[in-house]
């Protein structure tokens, strides 16, 4: 498991900044993302909404979330909760057994 890393005091902040240089690090970005290395995450409710062909509106109605909610958890502001996770990833493998115990509701 990863450890937090350590909050710069102002000092060492300021020095960190004073030695960057942006455009090298930007140039550098620009090449990693020609050269295949970048990635795009994609947030597991965005995966499992689309894997049911549902609307967000939709999708949250089954979940029994708001919409707004379901907005938080695809732009990553929110997180969902042990039991929404575990619907999401069940929804992400399995979408027609999602669809189908939608349609029983």
């Amino acid at each position: 498991m990863p450890s937090k890393p350590k909050k710069l005091n102002t000092t060492d902040l300021d020095a960190f900044e004073a030695a960057r240089d942006i455009g090298a690090e930007i140039l550098q970005s620009i090449k990693d993302m020609k050269a295949g290395k970048g990635k795009v995450v994609v947030p597991v409710a965005i995966e499992a909404r689309e894997a049911t062909g549902l609307s967000q509106s939709q999708f949250a109605d089954l979940l029994g979330v708001s919409v707004r909610t379901l907005q938080g958890w695809e732009q990553g502001r929110k997180q969902p909760s042990g039991a929404a996770r575990t619907l999401l990833a069940i929804a992400r493998t399995n979408p027609k057994a999602v669809l189908a115990v939608s349609s029983q509701l």
